[in-house]
């Protein structure tokens, strides 16, 4: 089959927001600061972890302390991978779909290698997946298309045949630049004031399931 379906990692098909929660609590925590909402980090995590830097202490890259901080961030959670991170509800019935229909489905994420392939590891979907590409894999980031292209060619897929899921809006741009079709994840990581529609998917899900009479479609044509 040239087809295949490639999803955003965090926010898209997996929940990490809590685990990034109880880490940067527990960081500001041990330095006298007061808790973050799960609402607020949730709204940052698909900006990466320099964005969760700024948002829990303030800081901006260049900034003295920074570099230190985010390593700092990233040794917590190279510990803490999964721990209460799970597949978003109904997504389980969405890969096992695409199993079953014999669709290659992989990951394109802006998460670096030393942390996506564990996380997939540690949630029982390392022998399911197809390609993970990240950005150690790349020059250029999402909303570059270098990734996907690459998971395409991984996956023996067709572009113009397969499928990009995403909660951003550099997801969606990235599978426009890529000639993909393009679906925005509305039950994700959106940020405040950002509207989805804005981003000119070709189509839009509000929870994972709706994907599955998508995948039906697609896997018939």
């Amino acid at each position: 089959m040239d087809r295949a379906v490639f999803f955003d990692l965090d926010g898209t098909l997996v929940d990490t927001a809590p685990d990034f929660f109880v880490i940067l609590n527990e960081m500001r925590a041990s330095d006298g600061i007061q808790p973050l909402s799960e609402a607020a980090v949730r709204s940052q995590v698909s900006n990466g972890a320099r964005a969760l830097v700024t948002l829990a202490f303030g800081l901006a890259p260049g900034d003295r302390d920074f570099d230190a901080c985010l390593e700092r961030l990233l040794d917590h959670y190279e510990q803490r991978l999964a721990v209460d991170s799970g597949l978003f509800p109904g997504m389980e019935e969405v890969l096992a779909e695409l199993d079953a229909r014999g669709m290659t489905w992989g990951v394109v994420t802006n998460k670096p290698v030393r942390f996506s392939r564990p996380l997939m590891e540690r949630l029982g979907l390392g022998e399911r997946v197809g390609p993970i590409i990240c950005p150690d894999h790349v020059t250029h980031r999402k909303p570059d298309p270098e990734g996907l292209l690459m998971a395409c060619e991984q996956a023996g897929a067709t572009p113009s045949r397969s499928v990009y899921v995403g909660d951003h809006e550099r997801d969606i741009a990235a599978g426009h630049n890529a000639g993909m079709i393009t679906v925005a994840a509305r039950y994700g990581y959106i940020a405040p004031g950002e509207n989805p529609d804005d981003w000119q998917a070709d189509l839009s899900v509000d929870a994972p399931r709706d994907l599955l009479p998508l995948i039906r479609d697609w896997s018939e044509t």
